[in-house]
């Protein structure tokens, strides 16, 4: 989508280019398909405003038209537009809400079947055995090498066996299945600032579509209120 804007655009926030959304510290090859439609929504949204600014000057070509009759139909464009992209955003919201409750819960999983025989439980011994500020870094270590027989055996176990707390074998499970599977760790990462993108500057959104139309809503309503009281003498 990105590719379709050739030139940017200098009536419209920077903020709604799709390059916002290529900006993102995890965007990359794997990532790119978990954003896509965030890239869309964010890539229409700005050729969107283009086009109400676009209509705004085609408006007062019209020699039939006065200035209320062209804000009117341009508000009448830009509701149009609204409504589509408001439709988009909460589909890409939608989306990557999904995407990022099945990558957690791919992140979480635990280490079933990993922790049993007597190899396992003398690891459990030594590990809690350690001084207790060197349990969690003996075990870090371990991810960090790869060590699956130490990391099946702490982790796919109870967590006092170990001399953990839950929470320790929670946070050190994420950076176990974080080290195993990057490309899931980069797509949450993706997929979560993706969201909070969509949070900080949907709402922009219908503030360029009152500057694009040249009025506030106000002025716009008492327009179409006035417009609509004259048309009715003219009802048989």
């Amino acid at each position: 989508m990105a590719d379709e804007i050739q030139d940017a655009d200098t009536r419209v926030t920077p903020s709604f280019h799709p390059q916002t959304v290529r900006s993102i510290d995890a965007y990359d090859d794997d990532t790119a398909s978990v954003l896509a439609g965030t890239e869309a929504a964010f890539s229409e949204a700005y050729i969107a405003v283009g086009r109400v600014h676009d209509a705004r000057e085609a408006a007062k070509t019209n020699p039939t038209w006065n200035e209320a009759q062209q804000v009117i139909a341009t508000q009448d464009l830009a509701d149009k537009l609204t409504v589509n992209l408001a439709k988009r955003f909460d589909s890409a919201t939608a989306n990557l809400t999904r995407v990022i409750e099945g990558l957690e819960r791919d992140l979480s999983q635990p280490l079933e079947g990993r922790g049993v025989g007597a190899m396992s439980a003398e690891i459990r011994a030594y590990v809690k055995g350690l001084p207790e500020g060197q349990r969690m870094g003996f075990i870090q270590k371990a991810i960090e090498a790869g060590d699956e027989r130490t990391v099946g055996a702490v982790l796919g176990g109870v967590p006092y066996l170990s001399g953990i707390t839950p929470e320790m074998a929670t946070m050190l499970l994420r950076l176990y299945h974080e080290k195993t599977n990057p490309k899931a760790a980069r797509q949450l990462r993706a997929a979560k600032a993706g969201l909070e993108l969509i949070g900080e500057r949907g709402g922009l959104l219908f503030g360029e579509m009152e500057k694009a139309v040249g009025a506030k809503q106000a002025k716009v309503q008492k327009l179409r209120a006035a417009k609509a009281a004259a048309e009715k003498s003219f009802v048989v």
